[in-house]
């Protein structure tokens, strides 16, 4: 088992989220996971966690609101009793012409996807002890943004990169890493591999295809197990060569 045992994974009723839930279960952690609507399958994942043999706890929390995205993090450790591992997974995506962008667009993404990481965050680290895990999901679009329409969603992925530096550097310290990987396109049900702009997705990997969540997932395991313990600061990419 695992030494580090409780995690929490916003956004994880699906998805990446879900699959990184399930992966860390698999390694012998209890997982809390967050979830904004769907509580049906949320409740199911837990479900498949504990026929896992470890604790799962489903949490409502919307990373928009800046009280629940810190409140999920006192809940999780009320109810597991500790937490060694927060994977920010929550997110949303925004794309579109920078003249269309509604300024209630750029507050909804900004508030889920660098607020709500920031504030969770910060709520967690009051928590974590030496050998403690941030992993934050961020997007292949920091690093190379192939075409037009992603203004918003690259900027809130880019101010991750940042935040994760100087979250290495704040908490090193305490034995505590930081660290941010970059999904390229991943089949999941907000991006199918079967949908109408995959093909052009696909074409920009070097692999020719899309991703899965659960190799996502064993990248955020890696980074949340003793092996990674020197690893902080850092950006990996799974992206299937899309930034090659």
């Amino acid at each position: 088992m695992n030494d580090r045992t409780v995690a929490l994974v916003t956004g994880g009723s699906r998805g990446i989220g879900a699959a990184t839930a399930l992966r860390l279960a698999e390694d012998g952690f209890d997982v809390a996971l967050t979830y904004t609507d769907g509580e049906e399958a949320a409740n199911g994942v837990v479900g498949r966690i504990e026929a896992l043999g470890r604790r799962g706890l489903a949490v409502r929390a919307d990373a928009g609101d800046p009280a629940r995205a810190a409140a999920c993090v006192e809940e999780t450790v009320r109810t597991l009793g500790r937490l060694d591992v927060l994977v920010n997974n929550a997110g949303i995506g925004v794309l579109g012409p920078l003249e269309e962008l509604d300024p209630r667009d750029v507050d909804r993404v900004l508030d889920v996807n660098v607020r709500g990481v920031f504030l969770t965050t910060r709520a967690a680290a009051a928590h974590l002890g030496p050998g403690g895990r941030i992993v934050t999901i961020g997007s292949c679009m920091a690093l190379r943004v192939a075409g037009p329409g992603g203004t918003l969603y690259t900027m809130s992925k880019a101010a991750l990169a940042g935040l994760t530096r100087a979250l290495a550097r704040e908490l090193g310290g305490r034995g505590i890493t930081a660290n941010l990987v970059l999904p390229g396109p991943v089949d999941t049900d907000m991006n199918p591999a079967d949908g109408p702009h995959a093909d052009a997705q696909r074409a920009l990997t070097a692999l020719g295809r899309f991703g899965t969540p659960a190799e996502v997932a064993a990248l955020v395991s890696f980074l949340a197990g003793p092996e990674a313990g020197f690893v902080t600061g850092a950006e990996l990419s799974v992206d299937g060569g899309h930034a090659a």
